[in-house]
């Protein structure tokens, strides 16, 4: 798997565009980039390439004072999103540079996207790990939502980690992998994806080159 450089980005929403076929497709709106390269580290000092870039300008007096030097020491303005990406190779970027979607995207290409799910709140098992339930008919059934026997009493004598039960649903990393580039609006900053991506509006992502991209490319 190449390593390559992505972009830090903010979910607009979701619309719709019409392809010449006459086909609507449906669509979500990202804000990705400008971003800054904020740090670059490299084999020889750091044991690994990467790059460390900055998404959203930040007003100076909301910033706390060892950001505000990070980012005054690479030139670049202060940020809320600081993001490292690992890398084959970091020749060609300098720290500074302004990175725009453009020069990583285009039409065609597939990305893997993450980013953080919307939180539902505490959830029973149907909801969260879609159980069917129990019967809706053949006799009274009390207990139709819950799920079911956990264990038993003589053997193994405890409830086996990660068994799945009712808790907290949603609001965690997500990562969706071979998403299709539909658009590139350079001058607006603008990526157009085909479906949905994890997330509620204006939540941040990181958009990636999908590790998969020759699967996806099959089954497209």
């Amino acid at each position: 798997m190449k390593r390559t450089l992505g972009i830090i980005g903010r979910k607009i929403g979701m619309t719709q565009i019409f392809q010449e076929d006459g086909s609507v497709v449906p669509v979500t709106v990202i804000e990705a980039g400008p971003c800054w390269v904020a740090q670059k580290k490299t084999k020889e000092k750091d044991g690994y390439e990467a790059l460390q870039i900055g998404f959203l300008p930040k007003k100076e007096k909301r910033v706390k004072k060892p950001l505000a030097g990070h980012c005054k020491k690479a030139g670049i303005v202060p940020v809320v999103h600081l993001k490292e990406f690992r890398m084959e190779d970091t020749e060609g970027y300098e720290i500074g540079q302004e990175i725009n979607v453009g020069q990583l995207f285009k039409p065609g290409d597939f990305v893997d996207v993450t980013g953080l799910s919307k939180g539902k709140g505490f959830a029973g098992v149907m909801k969260r790990h879609g159980f069917h339930g129990s019967p809706g008919s053949h006799g009274t059934h009390e207990y139709f939502r819950h799920g079911g026997s956990v264990g038993s009493a003589t053997y193994p004598h405890h409830v086996f980690k990660g068994l799945k039960m009712p808790g907290q649903f949603g609001n965690t990393r997500v990562t969706i992998q071979n998403i299709k580039v539909l658009e590139v609006r350079e001058d607006q900053n603008l990526l157009l994806l085909r479906g949905g991506v994890p997330g509620s509006p204006r939540g941040w992502v990181l958009i990636r080159s999908a590790t998969k991209k020759g699967k996806a490319e099959a089954t497209a």
